[in-house]
């Protein structure tokens, strides 16, 4: 392990100096050399892991966000690409809404919910017939006037009607 991260070894040998120099100590040997490299590599790890799990959102789970945030597009079977990455996204519905609330629904905007139920963005349709929609997500759908700041984040156990 030392051979492949040569600048964790060395990050461990300065941080162990650094310490032994503060507490006037002896340096120490291969203990404490380990559990300080075990404690650089975990302070590298664990934002690493944390900054990777926010960029798990895929196109099925931004497409999965449109029914589970409005009753009137369940069934339509969406699908979505990115166009910036855990931003906006360009969904399709692969089947038109079935009876839909109004007859013309370009510029309606819509909730979308997460997989937790909570309200994480939201879709405007860019047609009338509404098979095609541009969301964003977190802030980005407050900027864009999709949902207001009070709806982001908020808790959505079920499909909004109406």
């Amino acid at each position: 392990m030392t051979n492949v991260f040569p600048e964790l070894r060395d990050l461990g040998d300065s941080l162990e100096s650094a310490v032994a120099a503060a507490t006037r100590q002896p340096r120490r040997r291969a203990r404490p050399r380990k559990l300080v490299l075990a404690i650089a590599v975990l302070a590298l790890a664990i934002p690493g892991l944390a900054i990777g799990a926010s960029l798990l959102i895929t196109n099925a789970d931004v497409a999965a966000s449109l029914p589970a945030g409005t009753k009137m597009l369940q069934g339509t079977d969406p699908t979505c690409t990115v166009v910036t990455q855990d931003v906006e996204y360009h969904c399709v519905l692969a089947h038109p809404i079935p009876s839909p609330e109004v007859s013309d629904l370009k510029g309606t905007v819509e909730p979308t919910v997460d997989a937790s139920k909570h309200v994480n963005g939201g879709c405007r349709s860019l047609q009338s017939d509404g098979l095609i929609w541009q969301c964003y997500l977190g802030q980005a759908a407050v900027q864009q006037q999709v949902i207001g700041p009070d709806l982001l984040g908020a808790y959505a156990p079920s499909p909004g009607v109406g």
